[in-house]
């Protein structure tokens, strides 16, 4: 698949490099059976760390890590402009009682999602 055949441009933040970048670290889509199987592959699943009755979410450090780093960009892209879904999201979680670093990740993993689904749609037959 090359990057002018994608829809994954489609979405806002994600640009002919980033999309060439997820593309061709994310190989056949289709070898993922979910979209949270690929979120443990690019590392944006939060990883629990629960002690005494207390239950926090961490950053997974697994997974590939140019690959996180390729969703990250388009995360911090919606984040920086006003009128796009991802900053009414992310602004939603912050007012929600979220720290900013917990609401980027959440922004990060609905990312991976709709990567995801975007890649499975390129993957279908015309």
């Amino acid at each position: 698949m090359v990057a002018s055949a994608t829809t994954v441009t489609d979405l806002y933040g994600v640009g002919p490099i980033v999309a060439a970048t997820v593309i061709g670290y994310s190989g056949d889509v289709r070898r993922f059976p979910t979209a949270g199987h690929y979120a443990a592959y690019n590392g944006t699943a939060p990883i629990e760390l629960s002690s005494a009755g207390r239950t926090v979410h961490r950053l997974s450090r697994r997974g590939n890590r140019v690959l996180n780093h390729a969703i990250h960009m388009a995360a911090v892209t919606q984040i920086r402009n006003l009128p796009s879904e991802g900053r009414a999201y992310y602004d939603t979680k912050v007012a929600a009682g979220k720290t900013k670093r917990e609401a980027m990740r959440a922004l990060k993993r609905r990312l991976s999602d709709r990567v995801y689904r975007q890649l499975l749609a390129d993957t279908r037959p015309r």
